[in-house]
C-alpha cells in the first residue's frame, strides 16, 4: 500500500469519527442552548408572585389542609419545573420516573419566553388544583379576579419584549404541560378532588384505651382518613410508616403519663416565648392564616427573594419542597390512621383534668402521631438544606404584620432549628405529645432526604 493510499484511509477514518462523535457532543453541551434561552438567565418574578397568590387561596380554601395543599404544589410546580427543560441543560426531566406520566415536547426549533411559558403553567394550574368553589365565599370573587388580574399583568408585562408570535408559542406550551399534568394528577383516585369530602361519613375511628375519637370543644370528624394512599412523589409503600409510638398508659411512672403531664404544665403556665413559639408557627386555622405546608413555601419564598435567585433555582428549589410536602403528608396522614394515637386534651382530661382544654380551645380532628407540622417542617428544612446550605440563617417574616395573635418575625441560624421549634411548638399549644413532635421530625428528614436523592441535576 503506498503512502497516499494510507493517508487516504487514516483521513476517512477521521472524518467518520468526527461525524459520530460531534452530534454525541452537542447532544449533551449545555452551550448548544443559547445564552438567551437559558432559564437561569431570567429572574424568580413569576413564581415568587404565584406563590405568594396561591397562599392567599390556601388561608381561605376550605377542605384544603393539610393535604390538598401540598399535593396541589406538587403538581403545579412539577408543571412549572417540566415547561422549561429545554432552558435547563444542568438539569433532567423526572418525567421518565411516572411510567403514566406523557408530556408535551417543544419544538427545539423556536424561540420561547420562559417567563411566559411558567406563568400559563401557573394560571392555568391554579384555576384547575384550586377551583373558586372551595374558597370561602366572602372572598371567593375577590381571589379569582386576583388569579386573572396576575396572569394578565405579566402577559401585558412581557409581550411587549417579546412579540405576540413568541408570546403565544410560549403561553400555548406552558397551557399544555399544566393540563397534561393536571389531567396525570385525576389519575390518582385518593387525592383528586379530595378537598370536596375531606370528612367521609363512612368512616368510623376505632375505639378503645388511648385511641383517637373527635375531640373538644368541636368534636368533629375524622379529617382525611385514607390521605395515606394518596400518590407520592419520591417515597415507596415502606417509607410511609412512621417508628410506633410510646405504649399506652395511666400509670403516673411511665413515659405516656410524663409526656401528657408536661403538655398540661406548659399550657397552663405559658410564658410569652412559649405563647409566642406556640402562636408564630400555628397556622391551624381556614380564613386566619395559610396552613402549616404552606407556611413552608412562605418560608421558601421568602429565601429566593432574599437570594435574588434565578428563575431557574427557584422553579428547582419550589418543586423540591412541593415533593417533600406532599410525601410528607401522605407518610404523616398514613402513620396517624395505623397508630390512631389520641390526642393530648383526651388523655389529660380521663386522666388528670376533666375541664382542661389547649391554648386555643381547640384540637386538629385527626390522631395526634406523629406531629403534622413536624413532619412537614423536617422535610422542607432537609431540602431547603442542602439546596441553600446547612447553616443558612434567616428571619421568617410569614407573619409580619399580624396582630390578632403573635406572629412577630423570628430568627433562626438554620432550617433544622426552624422545623425543631415549628415541632416543639406544638406541645406549649397543648395539641401534641412530645413523642409526636420527635418522631414527626424524624420521619420528615428521612423524607426530605429521599427528595434530595431524586436525579433533578445532570
Amino acid at each position: 500500500m503506498n503512502s497516499f493510499t494510507m493517508r487516504l484511509k487514516q483521513l476517512t477514518f477521521l472524518l467518520v469519527a468526527f461525524a459520530v462523535l460531534f452530534p454525541a457532543c452537542q447532544k449533551d453541551d449545555p452551550a448548544t442552548v443559547p445564552d438567551t434561552q437559558l432559564v437561569k438567565n431570567e429572574d424568580a418574578a413569576v413564581p415568587v408572585a404565584w406563590m405568594k397568590l396561591f397562599l392567599e387561596l390556601d388561608q381561605y380554601a376550605a377542605g384544603f389542609r393539610p393535604g390538598p395543599c401540598p399535593r396541589s404544589l406538587a403538581y403545579i410546580n412539577m408543571a412549572a419545573y417540566e415547561s422549561v427543560m429545554h432552558g435547563m441543560p444542568d438539569f433532567k426531566s423526572l418525567q421518565h420516573l411516572y411510567p403514566t406520566l406523557k408530556l408535551p415536547s417543544i419544538n427545539s426549533n423556536e424561540e420561547y419566553h420562559w417567563p411566559t411559558v411558567v406563568n400559563a403553567v401557573y394560571a392555568t394550574s391554579i384555576k384547575h388544583f384550586v377551583p373558586g368553589n372551595i374558597l370561602l365565599s366572602a372572598k371567593q370573587i375577590e381571589l379569582q379576579f386576583k388569579v386573572l388580574e396576575l396572569e394578565r399583568d405579566f402577559y401585558n408585562e412581557f409581550e411587549p419584549k417579546v412579540g405576540a408570535k413568541v408570546m403565544e408559542r410560549s403561553k400555548a406550551h406552558g397551557e399544555a404541560v399544566a393540563n397534561a399534568i393536571w389531567e396525570w394528577s385525576k389519575t390518582d383516585s385518593f387525592g383528586d378532588q379530595a378537598y370536596l369530602d375531606p370528612r367521609p361519613s363512612g368512616y368510623t375511628p376505632p375505639s378503645g384505651p388511648g385511641l383517637w375519637q373527635p375531640t373538644p370543644p368541636d368534636y368533629n370528624a375524622a379529617l382525611f382518613p385514607y390521605w395515606g394512599k394518596v400518590r407520592c412523589m419520591a417515597i415507596h409503600e415502606e417509607d410511609k410508616l412512621s417508628n410506633p409510638p410510646l405504649n399506652y398508659s395511666e400509670d403516673p411512672n411511665s413515659l405516656f403519663f410524663t409526656q401528657a403531664n408536661e403538655v398540661k404544665n406548659s399550657v397552663n403556665n405559658l410564658d410569652f416565648n412559649n405563647q409566642w413559639i406556640a402562636e408564630f408557627w400555628s397556622d391551624d386555622f381556614v380564613g386566619e392564616m395559610f396552613s402549616p405546608p404552606g407556611r413552608w413555601i412562605s418560608i421558601a419564598v421568602q429565601v429566593i427573594e432574599k437570594e435574588n435567585a434565578s428563575l431557574e433555582t427557584a422553579l428547582y428549589a419550589l418543586a423540591k419542597v412541593s415533593f417533600a410536602l406532599n410525601d410528607a403528608g401522605v407518610a404523616c396522614w398514613n402513620s396517624k390512621y395505623t397508630y390512631n394515637v389520641e390526642r393530648p386534651v383526651t388523655y389529660i382530661r380521663q386522666v388528670m383534668d376533666p375541664n382542661w382544654l389547649p391554648h386555643w380551645d381547640s384540637n386538629p380532628s385527626f390522631p395526634a402521631y406523629p406531629s403534622g407540622h413536624a413532619t412537614f417542617g423536617a422535610a422542607a428544612a432537609e431540602v431547603l438544606s442542602h439546596i441553600f446550605g446547612y447553616n443558612y440563617a434567616m428571619t421568617d417574616n410569614s407573619h409580619k404584620d399580624r396582630t390578632e395573635f403573635y406572629g412577630m418575625p423570628r430568627s433562626y441560624e438554620t432550617f433544622y432549628e426552624m422545623a425543631e421549634e415549628n415541632a416543639y411548638s406544638r406541645i406549649p399549644l397543648g395539641v401534641h405529645f412530645r413523642m409526636d413532635a420527635e418522631e414527626g421530625v424524624r420521619l420528615g428528614f428521612k423524607i426530605g432526604r429521599k427528595v434530595n436523592e431524586m436525579p433533578f441535576k445532570k
